[in-house]
């Protein structure tokens, strides 16, 4: 289909014709940080060259539709139902749309999630009736949105998988379960609270599942120390990374 053809994002399609997500345009990717080295290495003189490591960390840049294939199918039905029994519209719940490596993840807004979810499973085009995992992941770098949390969504009618990813501040690590309506999030939402520290309101039993109870910290955030833990039942402390040999 041509551009000229292409319906315009205020305009109505014709009867029988699904219309695309709004046309936004596309957002570049942002740098939130730059790390240097790896296991406490440092420098040039390292014979490993660990010390030399340079990985600049970019969350994506938004992708403007058409998005291809039948992640234009699922977007349009998700536009479609969304705004219908009070729900928000696509353009209000949804952030942006990335379409990266022959995957797409649908940026959630943590207010509007369990509208989108509810949505997802229970419409008859969606029909994403399984939860295959959440996971987490911590951005100290990315200011007011450090926290991110990763649904990962399976339509076993349809064959097909995508990606909810929802993002919370440091500041207030809190955002909905969706427990009530994938139940398999269970054990996935309490491992990413355990390690991460992201509060899923709503949880039936948020509790640690792999840590001790009274465990300080969360050990999976990137701010979390690389050692000096004490090694319980031997009485011996693991070194920090930037203490531990190194070949200078």
């Amino acid at each position: 289909m041509s551009d000229e053809q292409k319906p315009d994002a205020g305009q109505q399609p014709d009867e029988g014709q699904e219309r695309l997500p709004s046309r936004r345009e596309p957002t570049p990717p942002e740098v939130i940080e730059t790390r240097r080295g790896a296991f406490g290495a440092r420098g040039s003189g390292d014979t490993s060259g660990y010390g030399r490591l340079v990985r600049t960390v970019v969350t994506p840049g938004g992708t403007p539709p058409p998005y291809g294939g039948w992640f234009d199918e699922v977007a349009q039905r998700l536009d479609r139902v969304l705004g219908e029994d009070g729900t928000p519209a696509f353009d209000e719940a949804i952030e942006k749309v990335v379409v990266d490596r022959g995957e797409i993840t649908f940026y959630v807004r943590r207010t509007h999630l369990i509208d989108v979810a509810r949505k997802l499973r229970d419409d008859v085009g969606l029909r994403f009736e399984f939860c295959s995992g959440v996971s987490g992941v911590h951005y100290p770098g990315d200011t007011g949105r450090e926290l991110h949390s990763v649904i990962h969504l399976l339509s076993m009618t349809h064959n097909r998988r995508i990606r909810l990813e929802v993002t919370c501040p440091d500041a207030d690590p809190h955002m909905p379960s969706v427990v009530d309506i994938y139940p398999t999030a269970d054990w996935h939402e309490r491992e990413a609270y355990d390690f991460f520290g992201i509060v899923y309101d709503g949880h039936p039993g948020l509790t640690r599942i792999e840590m001790p109870d009274d465990w300080p910290g969360h050990p999976q955030r990137k701010d979390y120390p690389l050692g000096g833990i004490p090694v319980e039942y031997k009485g011996a402390t693991i070194p920090p990374p930037d203490e531990r040999r190194s070949y200078n």
